[in-house]
């Protein structure tokens, strides 16, 4: 198998993440990338369990430590060409208390009701491994909820939306207009901090965008 030199740009890197959103914010970035996803063997939901005293940056870290260790399994097993490989982990965190994707409405509504009111983190960890080395970035972002009402709640939770969304809730949905403030990055809370990403692509020696001919 040809090796990339290390004064070759990449012409691509690997996402091994399902988020759309993640694929939206490269495709925004103008970075050329194929998906790296788990297969119908690999339990990726267990890769982000929680530990108990677990703080929430020390959390996000570590899922995407390890996503990225089962992505580069994942491409070696299949026998994939060598390119750079991206993955990212978001968590929603109050106070100390991590705020995953929820169970059930149950759950989403008593999640949604913490959040009502009150000024929360969104922290986005991504690591990018470029054959040699893996580089780490972790965003942190503050965002504050108007009071949310018992019926607007319901009406949200009835929509979908909150299932697979850590927190509850997508920063890209209706509920938007329940934000009353954002204090950091936007596309962060979306699933990729783009200022981050592009710092640690550059730096793996992918060419992309705007950098294309940097």
């Amino acid at each position: 198998m040809t090796r990339r030199s290390a004064a070759e740009p990449a012409p691509f890197i690997y996402l091994a993440s399902l988020s759309p959103r993640r694929r939206q914010l490269l495709q925004q970035l103008g970075v050329a990338h194929e998906l790296l996803l788990p297969g119908d063997g690999e339990d990726a939901e267990a890769l982000e369990a929680t530990r108990p005293g677990e703080l929430p940056a020390t959390y996000v870290q570590r899922v995407t430590a390890a996503k990225l260790g089962a992505a580069r399994q994942r491409r070696q097993a299949r026998a994939l060409p060598p390119a750079p490989i991206l993955c990212a982990d978001t968590t929603v965190a109050l106070g100390r208390r991590i705020l995953g994707k929820p169970a059930d409405a149950a759950e989403a509504r008593a999640m949604l009701g913490a959040l009502s009111g009150r000024t929360h983190r969104v922290l986005t960890a991504v690591a990018v491994w470029d054959g040699r080395r893996t580089q780490q970035a972790l965003q942190v972002s503050h965002v504050r909820f108007a009071p949310l009402s018992v019926g607007l709640i319901e009406r949200y939770i009835a929509s979908g939306e909150p299932f697979g969304k850590a927190g509850a809730y997508a920063i890209q949905s209706a509920l938007a207009g329940w934000i009353a403030h954002i204090d950091g990055s936007h596309s962060s809370i979306m699933g990729l901090p783009l200022f981050e990403t592009a710092q640690l692509l550059a730096r793996a020696g992918v060419r992309f965008g705007l950098n294309a001919a940097a």
